[in-house]
């Protein structure tokens, strides 16, 4: 899952650990280097103040006195210049080692090179800006001491622009729930999408999820558009149990929402589950008729459904879908089988609206409740 996302993070931390690394061992050659030239130029003097010591004749008394001090001299000299060539050694290399400054351009290129692979992986574009510049901003001018440190760093960025992505406020249903209980009323639900995002499914996959905390859910098939959509949200329901209202086809959507919400009344059921008609985002009468469904039984949520596998197509759609009818929450489908991720990681902080569910099977039972921290750990 998302495994595409999760080899472009990575690469960046190595690719930028890598770099570092790299300079370290260009500055230390060049400190060896020059190292190397200083103790060459020691040696050298010295055997030149040795011959001209020797070339020159001393009487006896002038060597006695003279010749040692000149000898001690020499030796301090030498002395002063190692110890003058560690100092430059130490404040090369070592120091570049414990005050190296992460610049622009060190991250510059790579950053360019991750947002181009955001984007190729059905990232939203504000979003991969938003993760490079919250990266860059946390980079530089970082001081690091070795090369290992970079990549601690960079890690921590990631995580935080991801997670400040994900941070997207949401509602708890739990707590909606008990506060529609404490005054009689069930909870409803509705659900939007486009066809074959797997919706009808979806809403037998929520059935299962109330009915496995103790809840007792009914479902109103409002998608009369098509007489198969009718057949098969009755097949689900009649599978786990659950009671459905449903019309002929052609009948009024809002109609059978509105009897299935009168059911739930008279019968203490819970919680309704709303189908409507899998619609394009761009069909206006589809999408009047969806609004309709909302005036007559005030739903407490609307909840999209898409397909996270079709990246960004399923962002535009929760877009226009928000505009329409105004959006509570997201369930991205078939999540088990998406490599790249970038519908998952960009569709909360688009629109602003949280991702409450994923799909992850055909089982009634392969739904998962979508937690933020759960998804930057998959990615780093």
């Amino acid at each position: 899952m998302f495994d595409s996302l999760k080899k472009k993070f990575s690469g960046t931390v190595s690719k930028l650990a890598e770099k570092v690394s790299q300079e370290e061992k260009v500055k230390k050659a060049e400190g060896d280097l020059k190292d190397k030239k200083s103790s060459s130029a020691i040696t050298s003097k010295n055997k030149c103040q040795d011959q001209a010591s020797t070339e020159k004749v001393k009487p006896y008394e002038e060597y006695s006195t003279k010749d040692s001090d000149s000898k001690e001299d020499n030796k301090k000299l030498v002395s002063e210049e190692v110890e003058e060539t560690k100092e430059k050694s130490k404040s090369g290399v070592f120091s570049f080692i414990r005050e190296k400054t992460i610049s622009k351009n060190d991250i510059d290129e790579l950053l360019w090179e991750l947002e181009m692979s955001l984007l190729e992986s059905d990232v939203a574009l504000e979003v991969a800006e938003k993760i490079i510049n919250s990266v860059k901003n946390d980079l530089v001018g970082k001081k690091i001491k070795r090369s290992s440190d970079i990549s601690d760093y960079t890690l921590n960025a990631l995580k935080k622009a991801v997670s400040e992505i994900l941070d997207v406020e949401s509602k708890n249903i739990d707590h909606i729930l008990e506060e529609k209980k404490a005054i009689g009323e069930p909870l409803i639900i509705m659900f939007v999408g486009i066809n074959g995002t797997g919706k009808t499914t979806t809403i037998a996959k929520i059935s299962t999820y109330f009915i496995n905390k103790g809840h007792t859910p009914v479902i109103a098939a409002s998608d009369t558009f098509r007489a198969g959509a009718i057949e098969q949200i009755s097949h689900h329901a009649e599978t786990i149990g659950v009671k459905i209202i449903k019309h002929k086809k052609g009948a009024d959507p809002a109609a059978v929402a509105y009897d299935a919400v009168s059911h739930a009344r008279a019968q203490n059921k819970e919680i309704v589950l709303v189908d409507t008609a899998g619609r394009m985002q761009t069909n206006i009468n589809l999408m009047d008729e969806m609004a309709k469904i909302k005036r007559v039984v005030s739903p407490d949520l609307i909840i999209f459904v898409g397909d996270s596998l079709t990246g960004n197509d399923a962002v535009d759609q929760a877009n226009k879908f928000n505009d329409s009818v105004g959006l509570d929450g997201i369930i991205l489908t078939k999540a088990d089988a998406d490599a790249k991720g970038g519908a998952a990681l960009s569709i909360g902080y688009v629109i602003n609206k949280p991702i409450l569910f994923l799909g992850v099977g055909q089982g009634y039972e392969d739904l998962v409740e979508f937690k933020p921290e759960w998804m930057v750990e998959q990615l780093l």
